[in-house]
């Protein structure tokens, strides 16, 4: 019989051998549509495929010590955060200044892409998402788990155990904090 995800979280959480390792492999088609999904975002890491992104987001979750996960929502958020911070950090390298970053080519385009969010914005937004964090863990958690998971309201009720209504106040409590720090429309 195979473990139930709670049961690899719980073993995660209590550092046993290779429990990290199955939790992915449970969750990898989830986590493969999460990072297909952050990489469709126009002006997030082209050159960057979803299974690398997978992958490096294995890496760095696997290297790392300490972090709990008691269930899957937080889980999830936490893979998220990683993928973000990965897929921020891509954007940064491919940007710098020594790599050419002051020449832009530019174009017209007639496609209108609606509520893309530019490579600068993710940035801004993942940096006062991680004030937002020190705040209120459980706000930033949400928005993670909608905005860069791509999960619906009811599916993250669902994995935290609340009303769907109670996430949709919590998302927009969120939404206003970070239009007003960030300053962007790009989340409304």
């Amino acid at each position: 019989m195979l473990p139930s995800i709670t049961d690899l979280l719980t073993a995660a959480e209590h550092q046993e051998p290779a429990a990290k390792d199955a939790l992915f492999a449970a969750l990898y088609s989830e986590l493969h549509r999460m990072a297909r999904r952050e990489l469709a975002r126009p002006g997030s890491a082209s050159a960057l495929g979803v299974t690398t992104l997978l992958h490096e987001a294995y890496v760095e979750m696997a290297s790392r010590e300490g972090p709990s996960f008691p269930d899957r929502a937080r889980f999830m958020a936490y893979a998220a955060r990683v993928m973000r911070g990965l897929v921020i950090d891509h954007i940064r390298r491919r940007r710098a200044r020594k790599r050419g970053s002051q020449f832009a080519i530019t174009a017209l385009d007639t496609d209108v892409v609606e509520g893309a969010v530019a490579g600068a914005d993710l940035g801004d937004i993942s940096e006062a998402l991680d004030m937002l964090a020190q705040t209120d863990a459980g706000l930033a958690e949400v928005v993670d788990l909608k905005f860069f998971c791509g999960f619906s309201f009811a599916e993250i009720a669902a994995m935290r155990g609340i009303s769907e209504r109670t996430v949709q106040r919590h998302w927009e409590k969120a939404r206003i904090y970070l239009y007003r720090t960030v300053r962007t429309d790009a989340l409304l």
